[in-house]
């Protein structure tokens, strides 16, 4: 149970104070929230204010506002695919009936370890019409100027009113609000495409060995690069942070509410993902913006936008997301492991991943399915009647019925209840580090109309029970009329889609297909390496009408099948066609895949492996 702060809040409210009536715009001005100055506290007494009042708007004459953490509201919070924590918060939205902020074009700036907004329990929340950002961003840029291959060395020129750093014996430590950052993660970003560098995942510094480093002289450090390839001159690289500090910040939490829509809101920094929604009932994002400033190459340290067990649809319309070091966006449920049966249709489950500890995963009345851990099949659905939350990691889940022959191997469970529709609808994601689209959930699921162009696979279709634990095999997939633009340009078997169940050595594809009905229509694709879709353990697939067409901006790569199917179902591959390569593109089968259709293809020649 989430603690309901909001309620003794009120008792706090100075008399002095008196509530708007139902549908009052509120000028914030006049509650002592000014541009330059710091918003933090003034907010945070208009906001009790109003607790309990419906058809709020929050008006923000244009101007740039300030939020730091000294007098911020204080929650510990947990918060899936982040670090729980206790966090401070510049918008806490709690318990909310109809309310807007409406930023009026203006920029809110944050200081520190500060969470922007926080939507909890509402219903009708609007946010539209400002953007959030960080006077310094929780990565460091820094600019290659040398490289020597003699003795592994390269190096860089910081700047230090951005980016300030101290050295101590022998290692760098990057200056935040209030606290330092040793080097960590790291990517080699090339300024010229705002873009992961080529063959990205060969550079950079291996962390996992003691990074140490040599001052050269004012704002320039060496670095010996630990085995990997020295970066270019004229790169830039990335470092930002380590786990488990890294993911304290996103810029956008949504939880256990409903009807939330997010309108013309630019994020251009973030301690996470500019957008994280867990447990939420339809949320719509029209023309949101996940982009860097113009003197940074990097945007938020994660994800643009993320959803984690919600249902209704998600919907994203004109959207731009670039320049985030992960995903465009994800949607999946999560895989519970079932630690212990307790008899009585009980069971201990535990949330699978760290980073969704204190994820609510079930509620009384919410519908389960029980599956082999091995397998990652379902083989029993049922109805949830209670739950006991132990801690942040356990629970005691009591179900329905349970079948008799319940396999004594490792167990998990699903959410079936809280999955959505999705709606993707004109968006660009680009330049980012990762993919462009993960989709992993049972709803209806449209992407139309968008253009990706990322790091790593376009669109995702996964599902695993084994290192992030989501959950959700697709069940009606229509992707259409979309661009892919140079796909997968970190190198390798990266395909503009790609659509299997992650599984662990000791895992096994079990009797019947993970993911059905998947459709990949009438998309453009721009590609160095004629790549268009790999699946595996998928029932009711068509790959039809879509154009191939070379692009010559990175180097040439015919290594992997341009079509790849492995235990595949149902399988239509028609009316494709290839222009510009100098060879025929190849569409590979695997043996057990059955009823095939592959016709009328254009620069493709089909094999069977």
């Amino acid at each position: 149970m989430k603690f309901k702060w909001y309620c003794l809040l009120a008792l706090m409210i100075p008399s002095a104070l008196s509530l708007p009536a139902v549908g009052e715009e509120i000028n914030v001005a006049d509650h002592g929230v000014l541009p330059g100055e710091d918003a933090t506290y003034p907010l945070l007494r208009l906001i009790q204010s109003v607790e309990g009042e419906s058809n709020i708007t929050l008006v923000f004459p244009k101007g740039t506002y300030r939020f730091a953490p000294d007098n911020a509201l204080e929650q510990f919070r947990a918060v899936t695919n982040h670090d729980n924590s206790l966090k401070r918060m510049g918008f806490p939205l709690f318990g909310f009936q109809n309310i807007t902020i409406d930023g009026g074009g203006s920029t809110f700036l944050y200081h520190g370890r500060i969470s922007p907004i926080v939507i909890e329990s509402c219903t009708g929340a609007t946010l539209k019409n400002f953007s959030i950002d960080w006077d310094r961003p929780f990565h460091s840029e820094l600019a290659v100027v040398e490289n020597n291959e003699d003795d592994d060395t390269f190096t860089v020129e910081v700047d230090r009113d951005r980016y300030p750093y101290t050295i101590k014996h022998g290692e760098v430590l990057f200056e935040r609000d209030g606290w330092s950052d040793p080097f960590g993660s790291n990517i080699v970003f090339d300024p010229k495409t705002q873009s992961p560098i080529y063959d990205t995942k060969k550079y950079g510094v291996n962390y996992s060995k003691p990074v140490k480093v040599t001052a050269v002289g004012k704002n320039r450090i060496r670095f010996n690069a630990n085995g990997r390839a020295l970066p270019p001159v004229g790169s830039v690289l990335i470092t930002y942070g380590v786990n488990p500090t890294s993911r304290l910040c996103p810029a956008i939490h949504i939880a256990n509410s409903s009807d939330i829509r997010v309108e013309n809101v630019t994020v251009y920094a973030a301690g996470g993902m500019a957008l994280i929604a867990e447990r939420t009932e339809n949320v719509t994002l029209e023309k949101m913006v996940v982009t860097s400033t113009s003197d940074r190459l990097v945007a938020t340290r994660a994800d643009a936008t993320h959803f984690v067990g919600c249902r209704g649809t998600v919907k994203l319309e004109n959207c731009l997301f670039e320049h985030m070091l992960d995903d465009g966006i994800n949607v999946h449920g999560a895989y519970v492991k079932i630690e212990e049966y307790l008899g009585d249709n009980r069971f201990i489950g535990a949330i699978s991943h760290p980073q969704q500890w204190g994820l609510m995963f079930a509620a009384p009345g919410d519908r389960v399915a029980i599956l082999s851990r091995e397998t990652v099949l379902p083989f029993h659905q049922t109805s949830v009647e209670e739950v006991e939350v132990l801690n942040e990691e356990r629970f005691v889940v009591t179900v329905s019925d349970v079948p008799g022959d319940l396999p004594a191997g490792p167990l998990s469970m699903e959410n079936l209840t809280w999955y959505p529709d999705v709606v993707m609808k004109h968006n660009t994601i680009r330049q980012n580090r990762a993919r462009g689209a993960l989709i992993t959930t049972k709803g209806k699921v449209l992407i139309d109309s968008n253009y990706f162009s990322s790091q790593m696979h376009g669109i995702l279709i996964e599902g695993d029970n084994k290192k992030w634990y989501e959950s959700g095999g697709v069940q009606d997939v229509t992707i259409s009329n979309n661009v892919f633009d140079n796909i997968g340009f970190e190198g390798g078997a990266v395909y503009p889609l790609l659509a299997s169940p992650l599984l662990t050595d000791e895992q096994r594809i079990g009797e019947g297909h993970f993911h059905r009905n998947i459709r990949f229509l009438n998309n453009t694709i721009r590609s160095f390496n004629g790549l268009v879709a790999q699946t595996r353990s998928v029932s009711g697939l068509t790959i039809a009408g879509n154009a191939v067409e070379f692009s010559s901006d990175y180097p040439a790569n015919s290594e992997f099948p341009s079509i790849d199917l492995h235990y595949c179902d149902n399988v239509q591959i028609v009316d494709n066609t290839a222009t510009g390569f100098d060879h025929a593109l190849t569409i590979a089968q695997s043996a057990d895949s059955t009823d095939v259709e592959i016709a009328d293809n254009v620069g493709f020649q089909a094999e069977s492996k």
